[in-house]
């Protein structure tokens, strides 16, 4: 394994688990497995503490990833973000969806099926901040 992989790695992995204990712990009890009603929009327990798990983890992965991870990459740093920004917001859309199929149609808990769904999510989250977000650029 190469240095930047295991970097990925370590602090993908650092920071999925930021999010599976932000999920639970916003899941669990701040939202109390329930409904969770803004008055205009009331979304389900388990999409709402998605959320939630994303704001918490949205900016520790970018600051991991731009420095620890991709730090080869001499892009501009507001580029880097749009682009993180733009596959963090497909990566949500996916887990969202991969999330209602799992508990909603399939009826798996909440919190188990955001494990299954983070790793899915993951494998093309790599790809595409390795080949996107933090594209190396030649050395001139």
């Amino acid at each position: 394994m190469n240095l930047q992989t295991f970097r990925y790695a370590a602090s993908g992995g650092g920071n999925m688990l930021l999010g599976f204990t932000s999920y639970f712990l916003s899941y669990k009890y701040l939202f109390l497995e329930k409904d969770f009603d803004f008055g205009f929009f009331a979304f389900k327990g388990h999409i709402a503490a998605l959320i939630v798990s994303f704001i918490v983890t949205f900016p520790v992965g970018f600051f991991m990833s731009k420095y620890v991870v991709f730090g080869d990459s001499k892009m501009k740093g507001r580029i880097q973000l749009f682009r993180y920004f733009m596959i963090c917001m497909f990566n949500l859309a996916l887990n969202y969806l991969l999330l209602k199929i799992f508990v909603e149609k399939f009826h798996i808990y909440p919190v188990i099926a955001q494990v299954i769904t983070t790793c899915i999510v993951v494998v093309f989250s790599y790809i595409a901040q390795r080949n996107f977000s933090f594209k190396p650029t030649p050395e001139d």
